[in-house]
């Protein structure tokens, strides 16, 4: 059976994705799909450079402003209503095209990976919770190691949060969280993807580039949406909470580092973060990657995309 196709933009933050993803639509007949863990909530435009009307060139973007701050949404939720957009996209016969640089998430649309039962927030995560408060992350490692040896053995133990997570799997289904990872494995992949890929072929241009849009958010207005996240009285544990560029300056207000400091830990964190989403996104080597120069030059950029695209049967 043909797979459906969708055509995938990915790369690091700052490096033209939303752009060059309007252009391939335009050229394809194509509608986006955000793929961006963060661009989901309503009221955090600025700081994670949600597209803009003016941006998107009435091309249709979907899966950015869905939910409010207070939401939880856990990558099996957003890729299920991620997947429900390309399907709706495909049945009127248009071009899906995945944006973004949440690299999990957009392998686990592709792929059609399903994720393993867990209510997050849900009583088993309460308690383990608890545990992991009064008795540190040790006991839940040996206690995983007894009923899932691979995942206790594959995590580290400061990695609590997957620690937990294979834990809460098999209180709630009595199965581990490898046999169900090893399952999703083996099935073939949903989707034919073609991927674009942008990076800069010399990182300190990337560098550059994300100090200057942080400056950007900051003159835009990204203090005033931490304002407004704030005067919601969110739970700490809020996912909206935990984006890069409002931990900062929530530090910030509350005292802790001044306005200077939190700009400068904004741009780090942020220039770590590509650094990340590069060195996950290096392991698919389906990507073709179209590296910038000095100057982002999008017209050359489509040129060289519709090249490789046409190659890969894509008209």
């Amino acid at each position: 059976m043909t797979r459906p196709r969708v055509l995938c933009v990915v790369g690091p933050t700052a490096c033209g994705k939303t752009k060059m993803g309007v252009l391939l639509a335009k050229r394809y007949n194509g509608e986006v799909v955000s793929v961006d863990s963060m661009q989901i909530y309503r009221g955090m435009e600025t700081g994670t450079a949600a597209p803009t009307a003016e941006e998107t060139e009435g091309v249709p973007h979907h899966m950015v402003g869905v939910a409010d701050p207070g939401e939880q949404w856990s990558v099996a939720r957003f890729t299920a209503a991620a997947d429900d957009c390309v399907q709706d996209i495909l049945r009127r016969g248009r071009l899906p095209i995945l944006v973004g640089g949440t690299g999990l998430y957009l392998d686990a649309i592709v792929s059609g990976r399903t994720f393993a039962a867990g209510q997050a927030g849900g009583a088993v995560r309460q308690t383990l919770q608890r545990r992991l408060r009064e008795e540190g992350i040790a006991p839940l490692r040996e206690e995983l190691r007894a009923v899932d040896p691979a995942a206790a053995e594959r995590l580290h133990s400061a990695d609590e949060k997957r620690i937990l997570r294979a834990l809460e799997v098999y209180y709630e289904t009595g199965r581990t969280i490898t046999e169900h990872n090893k399952e999703t494995r083996d099935l073939p992949k949903k989707y034919d993807a073609a991927y674009i890929g942008l990076c800069f072929r010399d990182r300190e241009d990337m560098r550059a580039l994300i100090d200057a849009r942080v400056d950007a958010m900051v003159a835009g207005g990204l203090l005033e949406e931490v304002d407004a996240l704030l005067s919601l009285d969110l739970p700490p544990g809020s996912t909206a909470l935990q984006a890069i560029g409002y931990k900062e300056f929530i530090a910030c207000r509350a005292g802790e580092i001044t306005r200077e400091e939190a700009i400068e830990l904004v741009k780090l964190r942020s220039r770590q973060y590509a650094k990340r989403q590069l060195t996950y996104l290096r392991r698919n080597t389906a990507i073709h990657w179209l590296c910038w120069e000095k100057e982002r030059d999008f017209d050359k950029a489509l040129q060289e995309a519709t090249e490789i695209l046409s190659r890969l049967g894509l008209r």
